[in-house]
C-alpha cells in the first residue's frame, strides 16, 4: 500500500546573527567554500550577537569560543563559525554563555563578539553557519539578503528519517 505521509522531517533554521546572508561558495577560505565541512550559508554580521538558530543542545563549544556546534532532537549538527581564521585570536573578542550539553531554544543567547576587535585584527567577520551532517540531509534551501537574528529564516532542511 502506498503511503502518502513522508517519513521526512522539516527543519527551519532561524538567523544566528542579524546581517547581510553570503553564499557558502563565496566564503574566502576553501574549508567552507568547497564545503568541506558541510553546506550552508555565511553571514556579514552588523552586530557581535549571536543566538541560537534552532532548538537543540550544544554538542561543542571551541575552547576559543569563536565556534560552536548545537544538534537538534531529529539529530541535524549545526556548526556556527564566528569570523574567518578567529581561532588564531586565542578568545580575545569572544564571550560564551553556553558550554557542552546545554539545552538551547531558538533565540537564546550563546555568544556575545567584538566585530571591531576582530577587524582591527585583521581578520574577516564573515561567519559560516554549515550543517555537518549533510548525510542525513535530503534536501537545502537558503535565505538571501539583510536578515535579522532570531526572527528570519536562513535555511529550510528536509532530513531523512
Amino acid at each position: 500500500m502506498f503511503n502518502l505521509f513522508s517519513r521526512n522531517k522539516f527543519i527551519l533554521v532561524t538567523v544566528p546573527m542579524t546581517g547581510n546572508i553570503v553564499e557558502i561558495t563565496q566564503v574566502k577560505d576553501e574549508v567552507f567554500s568547497g564545503k568541506m565541512v558541510g553546506d550552508g550559508i555565511a553571514i556579514e554580521p552588523r552586530e557581535g550577537i549571536v543566538v541560537s538558530p534552532v532548538e537543540g543542545e550544544i554538542i561543542q563549544v571551541f575552547p576559543t569560543n569563536h565556534a560552536l556546534g548545537i544538534r537538534t532532537r531529529e539529530g541535524l549538527e549545526i556548526l556556527l563559525h564566528i569570523g574567518l581564521d578567529t581561532v588564531e585570536l586565542k578568545g580575545k573578542g569572544f564571550n560564551s554563555y553556553v558550554k557542552s550539553g546545554d539545552r538551547v531554544k531558538v533565540g537564546d543567547m550563546l555568544l556575545e563578539v567584538d566585530l571591531d576587535f576582530i577587524r582591527e585584527s585583521g581578520k574577516s567577520t564573515i561567519s559560516p553557519v554549515i550543517i555537518t551532517n549533510m548525510d542525513i540531509v535530503k534536501s537545502i534551501s537558503t535565505n538571501t539578503g539583510n536578515v535579522n537574528r532570531g526572527k528570519d529564516n536562513i535555511m529550510d532542511i528536509v532530513i531523512q528519517n
